[in-house]
């Protein structure tokens, strides 16, 4: 069993944490507060290299393996101080961009991978429904065939980066009698008439933006169908174990941060004569911190060294959501005890990551969904 990463791959981890730690945390504080997304930021990671990272070269990307693609987003969330953005990178590369690697035409790669990889298209991804949230296959999304196209009626909520999209890949059902296999994927142009977005203010991750997307008599044509008709349920599938695989990668990066910054001012803050590293309790929670970021780190590398080789990661890519939610909310919290009242102030930027983790165990299928699958998977 080989751990190590070559020179090339750790230089690509820290020249990304030490780009994004220059260019990337401008204003945070401010733009949290007003819940407004960097798109200079957008355009200076599109311009750096992260979203092209895997898009093949035939279609504008630089076809960067899995591996140092996953060690450049950790550096990523190293360097870069806001988990919205970051969390708009990962969504991105892995709900929108991935799928149309994977099952998009060859008019739909050349039209959308270019232009999503250069930064000058945002992409979203909509599958969540007010009644149909967990349960994906309850939706309501209806897409019914109309002049060559098809029209779709419908609402999903809770979509992450639905205020400032550019396109967004909906579900919706095609068939409403054949279940699972009735459900289509749908590419579809915010801009295209009959799709409305309402923000959707929130706790955490405030420089992503939510907003609730509504598609009213919205008309598409039939190219914009991602995969074949009734395939939307097969795509989805292999989209959430790419999501659940990497979407917190930046996160692991974080957590790294976190941990440097909670020793730092452990050693420095003195009380009762001694640093306050010296007292067990905060001591046993920078061992905690310790613990949980290496077995995260694990995780995600054995779930990227599975996808890297065409193999599946059903439980692996379960196992890694789950224990990155948990351990960056469990480690967030340690890090506000740590640095005590300083901690709970906004301008030490210590208590907006504790409302940023808070997301991680909800979006993306839930801790408990995680649970079940993991223990379905084990035959239980």
């Amino acid at each position: 069993m080989e751990f190590s990463w070559t020179e090339d791959q750790l230089r690509l981890r820290s020249e990304t944490a030490r780009f994004a730690a220059e260019r990337l945390n401008n204003d945070i504080v401010e733009r949290d507060g007003s819940e407004h997304f960097d798109r200079r930021g957008w355009s200076l990671l599109a311009e750096y290299g992260v979203l092209r990272a895997h898009v093949p070269t035939e279609y504008g990307g630089d076809g960067l393996d899995l591996l140092p693609l996953v060690l450049m987003l950790e550096g990523l969330g190293y360097g870069c101080r806001d988990n919205g953005l970051t969390l708009a990178v990962n969504g991105q590369i892995w709900t929108v961009q991935q799928p149309i690697i994977q099952f998009g035409s060859e008019e739909q790669k050349h039209h959308y991978l270019p232009r999503l990889a250069s930064g000058e298209v945002l992409g979203a991804h909509a599958i969540t429904e007010p009644e149909s949230g967990s349960d994906s296959y309850s939706m309501s999304t209806s897409a019914e065939q109309h002049s060559g196209g098809y029209l779709i009626n419908g609402v999903k909520t809770l979509i992450g980066m639905a205020p400032v999209c550019d396109v967004v890949l909906a579900f919706a059902k095609t068939d409403p009698e054949a279940g699972r296999w009735g459900i289509s994927a749908f590419l579809i142009d915010i801009e295209t008439e009959g799709v409305t977005v309402q923000p959707q203010p929130k706790m955490g991750l405030r420089t992503n933006p939510t907003g609730e997307l509504t598609f009213s008599d919205c008309w598409i044509p039939e190219s914009a169908i991602l995969g074949p008709t009734g395939a939307g349920m097969s795509i989805s599938s292999d989209s959430f174990e790419w999501e659940r695989s990497f979407i917190l990668a930046s996160h692991v990066g974080a957590m790294e941060r976190q941990l440097d910054q909670s020793v730092e001012y452990s050693k420095k803050r003195r009380q009762f004569g001694q640093p306050i590293s010296q007292f067990q309790s905060v001591s046993n929670r920078l061992a905690d911190m310790r613990l949980r970021l290496e077995a995260a780190k694990l995780l995600l590398y054995q779930s990227a060294w599975l996808k890297s080789t065409g193999r599946s990661a059903q439980l692996e890519s379960a196992l890694t959501k789950l224990h990155i939610a948990e351990s960056f909310l469990a480690s967030s919290l340690d890090s506000v005890r740590i640095h005590g009242g300083v901690g709970y102030l906004t301008e030490a930027e210590i208590e907006r990551e504790l409302r940023d983790a808070v997301g991680g165990v909800i979006y993306g299928g839930t801790s408990d969904i995680q649970r079940q699958m993991i223990a379905r998977l084990l035959g239980t």
